[in-house]
C-alpha cells in the first residue's frame, strides 16, 4: 500500500470516527455508557399512569425530543395493552451553557532563551497609531477566545392510559397506534 493510499484510508477512518461522535440522540433507552448520550426512560406511578422522559444531547432539536417523547408514550401504551393515552402534565426543560475557552492554537510563548523579550508591533489603523503584543492584546486581535453555547433539551410528561375509543373532545388524548404510525417514519434508531 502506498503512502498516499494509507493517508487516504487513515483520513477516511478519522472522518468516520468523528462523524460517529457528532450524532444526535437516536430513539433509544437512556442507559449510561452508550456511544450517544440520552434517550427515553419511564417510571410507573400507578397501574395505568407513567412518567415518561426523553433526554437529547446537544445535537438533538427540541422538536425531535418532544416527538420522541410522544412516540415513547404511544409505544408504552401499546406495550401495556391500552389503546390511547392522555397527557396530564408536560414539560420541556432547556439546559443552555456558554463556554469561553482560550484558543488552543494561540500560544505566544517564545522560550526561556528569549528572557522577557516578546514581539511588539505598532500599526496605523482607522483610529490612529495602535500597538499590539501577544500578552496584552488589542481589540483588533481580540479573537483569541473560543466562545460556544451548548443547548440540550429534556422533555417529560405524565400520561394516563385507557382502553377503548379515544374521547373525541379531549385535545390531550392521543390514539397510541395512530401516533406510532404517524411518527414512525421520523424516528431514527441507533446504528447497530
Amino acid at each position: 500500500m502506498s503512502r498516499k493510499s494509507a493517508a487516504i484510508v487513515a483520513s477516511l477512518a478519522l472522518a468516520g470516527l468523528l462523524s460517529a461522535c457528532a450524532t444526535a440522540t437516536p430513539y433509544q433507552p437512556n442507559i449510561p455508557g452508550q456511544s450517544v448520550s440520552g434517550g427515553y426512560s419511564e417510571q410507573r406511578i400507578e397501574a395505568n399512569r407513567f412518567r415518561v422522559n426523553f433526554t437529547g444531547n446537544s445535537l438533538t432539536s427540541r422538536e425531535t425530543v418532544e416527538g420522541y417523547l410522544l412516540f415513547r408514550a404511544a409505544e408504552l401504551t401499546v406495550q401495556e395493552g391500552y389503546d390511547w393515552f392522555a397527557i396530564v402534565d408536560r414539560n420541556t426543560e432547556t439546559d443552555r451553557r456558554t463556554y469561553v475557552e482560550r484558543d488552543p492554537f494561540y500560544s505566544p510563548w517564545y522560550g526561556p532563551s528569549y528572557g522577557y523579550w516578546r514581539p511588539y508591533w505598532r500599526y496605523y489603523g482607522g483610529f490612529g497609531w495602535r500597538t499590539w503584543d501577544p500578552w496584552w492584546g488589542d481589540p483588533f486581535w481580540a479573537d483569541r477566545m473560543d466562545v460556544r453555547t451548548v443547548t440540550k433539551f429534556e422533555a417529560s410528561a405524565e400520561i394516563v392510559m385507557n382502553r377503548g375509543a379515544k374521547p373525541a373532545d379531549d385535545p390531550r388524548a392521543f390514539d397510541a397506534r395512530a401516533v406510532i404510525a404517524n411518527l414512525s417514519p421520523r424516528v431514527t434508531r441507533p446504528a447497530t
